[in-house]
């Protein structure tokens, strides 16, 4: 194990290379982009949810990852990668493992070497608020990912001395993926929260909360955030079934937009507070109603239904074994009744790592890395 490292930098970048080269081989980009440390709900979950006992927003079961390698259902939710999947790809480092499966039953981590290279803390269900996930019985909050990621920040000065653990987290993604449940959360039938706030009160409090928790990661030595917008939530096969004409819901798109400009005003706010707190916004409501309004440019052709489920729209109940499954996943745009497919997702993260300023802001990923 690496103990403290308290010699020159040119000794601390040579331990970090060694790091690398012994984990991941002499391929990969360790030393541009370390780690990568996710943060999310299901758009994100690489299989955190498999852990949780009575969650019921899981997807370690088929048809869920039909095209992943060996066919393999790993508890995303998706029939292939994620966008965290393609964005670890692209700066050349391994899929994050699922936080939990590094925990033993003493709820230490078992596994040192793992949490190197990055670590995903995503849950499906989850939300900013800790409240968000009733629907679903039992998830990871954003609040509760914070807190495990201080753990995992601890278990890297232990490994690494603090000023390699600095080093590393410094140069690190940390990518967020959140707020989605918890807008539909406010729009459900059921909603508890639409009666103690207005919408626009409601994504003022979602933004302030998020600004706090992305402080306590800054505290802990995140300093490059890579931090996605929420996207066009009422489109998705789930809202528009609520429609007779299946179109898609208007208030929830609408209440979108607005949380993504406060969205956008807290991460300018925090990087007027801390010249070294760098970010890039993905604009993926921008993105994904692209991929609505013109998608024979992608070669879609079915941005309605989803691919995997049963019912209208096939969205009456999620995608599991009893469901049936299109043929060809690469021309619909949603897996199932919320996610995205895999060939959806990996143009999500295409244009999150090299797009231009219109989507991604105030620069891309592949800057990001570089700053």
């Amino acid at each position: 194990m690496i103990t403290s490292i308290n010699g020159a930098s040119l000794n601390l970048t040579l331990t970090l290379s060694f790091l690398c080269v012994l984990l991941f081989g002499s391929g990969c980009l360790c030393e541009s982009v370390p780690g990568l440390y996710v943060f999310g709900d299901s758009l994100v979950d690489v299989g955190n949810n498999n852990y949780l006992a009575i969650s019921l927003a899981k997807a370690d079961f088929p048809h869920n990852g039909v095209d992943f390698p060996n066919r393999k259902a790993t508890g995303r939710f998706s029939n292939g990668k994620n966008a965290a999947d393609f964005l670890a790809e692209k700066v050349g480092l391994p899929l994050a493992p699922p936080y939990l499966s590094l925990v033993s039953k003493l709820k230490k981590l078992s596994s040192t070497n793992a949490t190197v290279s990055g670590v995903s803390f995503a849950s499906g269900g989850a939300g900013i608020f800790n409240g968000t996930d009733e629907l679903f019985k039992q998830s990871i909050p954003l609040t509760k990912q914070v807190g495990y990621y201080s753990l995992v920040h601890d278990q890297l000065v232990q490994q690494l001395g603090l000023a390699g653990a600095q080093a590393h987290l410094s140069k690190s993604l940390f990518l967020v993926v959140i707020g989605s449940n918890d807008l539909f959360g406010y729009f459900n039938k059921d909603s508890k929260v639409s009666k103690q706030y207005t919408p626009q009160q409601y994504v003022d409090l979602m933004a302030t909360t998020l600004k706090g928790l992305l402080k306590k990661m800054y505290g802990l030595g995140a300093r490059k955030f890579v931090v996605s917008g929420v996207g066009v939530i009422g489109c998705c096969p789930a809202q528009r079934k609520q429609n007779s004409t299946s179109e898609c819901r208007v208030e929830a798109n609408y209440w979108s937009t607005k949380y993504n400009d406060g969205l956008k005003a807290l991460l300018h706010e925090l990087k007027m507070e801390s010249s070294d707190f760098h970010y890039s916004y993905f604009d993926t409501y921008d993105v994904m109603n692209g991929l609505i309004q013109h998608p024979e440019t992608y070669g879609i052709t079915e941005i309605k239904a989803a691919c995997c489920g049963v019912g209208k729209l096939k969205a009456d109940i999620p995608c599991i074994p009893i469901s049936t499954y299109c043929s060809n996943r690469k021309n619909h745009l949603f897996w199932d009744l919320y996610h995205p497919t895999e060939y959806a997702s990996s143009i999500f993260a295409r244009s999150l790592y090299s797009g231009s300023q219109q989507v991604t802001t105030p620069m891309n990923v592949e800057q990001l890395v570089n700053v």
